[in-house]
Formats: structure tokens, sequence, C-alpha cells
């Protein structure tokens, strides 16, 4: 089994910023691509930045330039820098991780719990 924990979450000022940390831990053999998914209010959750496991990025159209995916694969941890925050970046946040654990030979779909994201005007 493999958890995901995720923090940074918060009440910030439009204009502000965060950092939101996902950690894996257990069983694991090797993360590969990993996402940060939101959801807002009455809407349906998107996709916000995606990193491989060779560091590749990508972004949702809104988010460019503003926010930053990275991960410390020794530590087991993605990371999203979240700049220039607006309040229609409010949301929950989560990390949506595949990870092979040890012994097996295909990657499962993990998912966190969610951390909650305000921005005020």
């Amino acid at each position: 089994q493999v958890q995901l924990v995720e923090s940074g979450g918060g009440l910030v000022q439009a204009g502000g910023s965060l950092r939101l940390s996902c950690a894996a831990s257990g069983n694991i053999f090797n993360i590969n691509a990993v996402g940060w998914v939101r959801q807002a209010p009455g809407k349906q959750r998107e996709l916000v930045a995606t990193i491989t496991s060779d560091g590749t990025t990508k972004y949702l159209d809104p988010v460019k330039g503003r926010f930053t995916i990275s991960r410390d694969n020794a530590k087991n941890t993605v990371y999203l820098q979240m700049n220039s925050l607006k309040p229609e970046d409010t949301g929950v946040y989560y990390c949506n991780a595949f990870v092979t654990e040890t012994g097996s030979s295909y990657p499962i779909d993990y998912w966190g719990q969610g951390t909650q994201v305000t921005v005020s005007s």
C-alpha cells in the first residue's frame, strides 16, 4: 500500500503564493507520473499540472507562468509552487500519483485526501 499526504493549503489574498507538497510513503518501488488536480465548488475536477518520472512538465493554460510543479525523488515528494494566485484558483487540490510498488510490474493510481486552497479578492 501507498499513502499520499498533501499539505500547504490555506487562505491567501489574491496575488499571494502558496506551496503545496505531496509526500508519498509505503511500499514504493518507483513513482511515475504525478499530477495536481483541483476541484472548485460546483465544478468538475481539472488537471492543473503534471510531472513525469523524467521531469517533463505540463500545465493547464490558466496557470501557465504562475504555477510550477517539481519533484524530489529522494524524498518521494512532489511540490506545486503557486504564485500570483487568483480567486479562480480556489478549490481543493488533490495529488494523484501512479506508483509501482515493490514486487509489482505495473503502476497503480493513488490519490491524496486533498488540501483546501482559498484565494480571497
